[in-house]
């Protein structure tokens, strides 16, 4: 049996969503689905994800308690220019820094309002002491990585960009493949055989996600795998297992 390596291990990661507005349903949020699909392009997995209030302590305890637990942990919401925009001091509360204007974030939100500078537009200037840029290409105001945190906005097309910027610079092991089966069967008449699959294919993570349309019941059937030759062989088991229960499958998604 060969030993494992580095490109083996599993690299996880948290999310931390920040919002009152989230909690209250005022606004859904749009960054975890294409945080973990960004993540697996990394190699890395997201494994978790929290929303908390604007609050300083569940803000603090939420960030402490996934650094714990993970190798990175980002957080979005909080970082604008408003009053209720606690993001940064919270957590360098809880990690026991001081909060301090960075030089180069003062320079680019100058640069990019010019006369429309204000002592409110230039909050977004405070970081964690210690802590790095990530450029933001949208609005000029900065996210934050401090060590495996990374601290970035609310707003959908403005983390998009940030995460861009970090391609390639996390470390993380194997990108998570995935091929996707559907059919138009219900779930109850193939949990055996996707059971079956799974069991001789442990390489292997297989979902299953009905939908219901035009009146009839049907499903798709995810594989995940790093392995890319695992994986093309569940999808393969998974589409012949099908056809001899009498159901004809169809590669990719119905």
């Amino acid at each position: 049996m060969n030993a494992p390596t580095a490109a083996d291990r599993i690299w996880t990661a948290a999310l931390v969503i920040i919002g009152d507005e989230i909690l209250s349903g005022r606004t859904q949020d749009a960054n975890l689905a294409y945080l973990a699909r960004w993540l697996n392009i990394q190699g890395v997995r997201l494994r978790e994800a929290r929303v908390v209030p604007d609050d300083m302590e569940a803000i603090g305890a939420a960030v402490k308690a996934c650094l714990a637990a993970h190798d990175y942990v980002f957080t979005t919401g909080g970082i604008g220019p408003t009053h209720d925009d606690i993001t940064v001091d919270a957590v360098a509360a809880a990690l026991g820094l001081p909060v301090v204007y960075h030089p180069d974030a003062e320079a680019t939100l100058r640069a990019y309002y010019g006369d429309r500078i204000t002592e409110a537009r230039l909050r977004m200037a405070r970081v964690p002491q210690g802590a790095d840029l990530i450029p933001n290409p949208e609005t000029g105001a900065p996210g934050i990585r401090l060590g495996r945190l990374f601290i970035m906005a609310g707003v959908p097309k403005i983390t998009q960009g940030m995460l861009r910027g970090l391609d390639g610079t996390l470390e993380g092991g194997r990108p998570v493949l995935s091929a996707s089966v559907g059919a138009w069967t219900q779930e109850s008449r193939v949990a055996d055989l996707l059971s079956a699959t799974q069991a001789k294919h442990p390489e292997v993570q297989i979902g299953s996600y009905p939908f219901w349309r035009e009146g009839r019941t049907g499903a798709n059937f995810v594989v995940r795998a790093v392995d890319p030759q695992a994986l093309r062989l569940a999808v393969e088991a998974l589409m012949q297992g099908l056809s001899a229960d009498g159901i004809e499958p169809v590669e990719g998604e119905l």
